[in-house]
């Protein structure tokens, strides 16, 4: 550590190789906390490298504990969090639409980190049973169309940085991770970043992926389509700006999409839009990001085509039926 250290110090960067073997060896336990914090703060100092990214992805990957659902052609939808926006859990509530249009979802998630509810939150909140079981895990997947996938529970290399991380109290490289290493490997990925930077790196990382995927940012600094303005995206085939117009909607102000104060503030949310009970707004933006999810998996159909397929599943309540059958499933 001291020589790679010494090396990063000088300003140099990692190889995808060097990368990997280092997390592998911090996961192995063969530093100290001191070491890896040091380490960790090189990346707060500067921008992490697409090759240094793409390095530490493979590593958690290989160490993760693996779900195969290769037989659906599942799709995750999650965000990086970290934008300060606080709004509710619009990538979630998506992948019930999705699930309820009749989409195999795997989603992975974690407890909130620059919000008061992350996904986590939200699906502990609603009762489902955080497990790591292949069986169990496909059976809610054929079943309602989706399973969840607790972050901690299929990555234990992460606890070798838990507690360097919580006393750091700051955004490491881990905190980019999240999005990157769902470990069970989806065929399709809608991935909302919160700044352009970000959208490049994972960018060079998803490329060389074999996925289909999009990565969206919206330009004033949310990490998913927001309609409060244009968001910029790039995926696997193309790269564009889009409008809330492109989708059909008017502009949403910004106060609209906010969650609330607690846990308990933003479920009654997610269960009003999954009812019909949220605010046009509200359900605006979900509409529109579960219709680039289904962009993702279908590219070959029109935005206009995908936003009828998301409406329909949530005013149909197909989606509020995913919801409810998954949550039959872990009583």
């Amino acid at each position: 550590m001291k020589d790679t250290l010494n090396y990063l110090f000088t300003g140099s960067r990692l190889t995808k190789a060097e990368a990997h073997q280092m997390l592998v060896r911090i996961a192995e336990g063969q530093f100290s906390d001191s070491e890896i914090a040091s380490f960790l703060t090189v990346f707060r100092m500067r921008q992490i490298t697409g090759e240094e990214l793409a390095g530490f992805r493979q590593a958690l990957l290989e160490l993760c504990v693996a779900i195969d659902l290769s037989e659906y052609n599942t799709i995750d939808v999650v965000g990086t969090g970290g934008d300060g926006k606080d709004t509710f859990n619009i990538s979630t509530l998506s992948t019930f639409l999705l699930a309820g249009a009749g989409y195999k979802v795997a989603k992975h998630g974690n407890y909130g980190s620059s919000s008061v509810s992350g996904s986590s939150n939200m699906f502990e909140y609603f009762g489902y049973q955080f497990n790591n079981k292949q069986d169990k895990l496909k059976r809610e997947v054929e079943d309602a169309g989706i399973c969840f996938l607790h972050a901690p529970l299929f990555h234990p290399a992460m606890k070798s940085v838990g507690s360097v991380r919580k006393a750091l109290k700051v955004k490491t490289l881990f905190n980019m991770m999240g999005p990157i290493i769902n470990p069970s490997f989806p065929k399709n990925q809608l991935v909302g970043v919160y700044d352009l930077d970000v959208m490049d790196l994972y960018h060079q990382v998803f490329r060389e992926s074999g996925q289909n995927y999009i990565i969206v940012n919206s330009l004033d600094g949310y990490d998913e389509i927001s309609l409060t303005g244009d968001a910029r995206f790039v995926s696997n085939l193309t790269e564009d700006n889009l409008s809330p117009a492109d989708f059909g909607f008017a502009p949403v102000p910004p106060e609209e999409l906010y969650g609330g104060e607690t846990v308990e503030a933003a479920a009654k949310i997610f269960k009003n839009v999954l009812e019909g009970a949220g605010t046009e707004a509200q359900q605006n933006v979900v509409i529109s990001n579960t219709a680039l999810g289904i962009q993702c998996i279908h590219p070959e159909k029109s935005l206009a085509d995908c936003v009828a397929e998301a409406s329909e599943s949530l005013k149909s309540k197909r989606a509020l039926g995913a919801f409810r059958k998954l949550m039959e499933l872990n009583v």
